[in-house]
């Protein structure tokens, strides 16, 4: 299946500490929102964000795949779509990680709604922008 977002991040940090800054609560947290979030296939978790006027701020999930350091998937319900993120990391020679995002599984109604995919495309350069200060500390 073809993701209906698929974006690449790069980081000068070890592929450990972005692994950390994916499956540990505090750091998630920190460039997310807070959560209940652990890297055990089949834990069932929530991010809790602001609620908004249009959105409650709860996002529903459960972790499907955890291959340390390499590859992290979880299901992401909220607003009644459930779709599935998965992360790919890879490091380089010269220590560049690559973190590559798909995640998948939009309705055809939501993809049909204008702004809807770039809206999400913009949700998660947004947080990987906060996930890049993070492994700067």
């Amino acid at each position: 299946m073809k993701p209906d977002v698929s974006l690449d991040f790069q980081f000068t940090s070890s592929i450990e500490q972005v692994w950390k800054a994916l499956t540990e609560s505090d750091m998630l947290a920190e460039w997310i929102w807070d959560n209940d979030f652990k890297p055990v296939v089949g834990h069932k978790f929530q991010f809790r964000a602001e609620p908004s006027e249009w959105w409650d701020g709860i996002v529903d999930g459960e972790v499907l795949v955890v291959d340390e350091p390499h590859r992290l998937s979880y299901t992401w319900a909220s607003a009644g779509e459930t779709t599935t993120v998965t992360w790919t990391l890879k490091e380089d020679s010269d220590g560049t990680v690559h973190l590559h995002l798909d995640q998948s599984g939009f309705s055809d109604a939501t993809k049909a709604t204008e702004g809807a995919i770039e809206g999400a495309k913009y949700g998660w350069t947004s947080m990987a922008n906060k996930l890049e200060k993070v492994l700067a500390e």
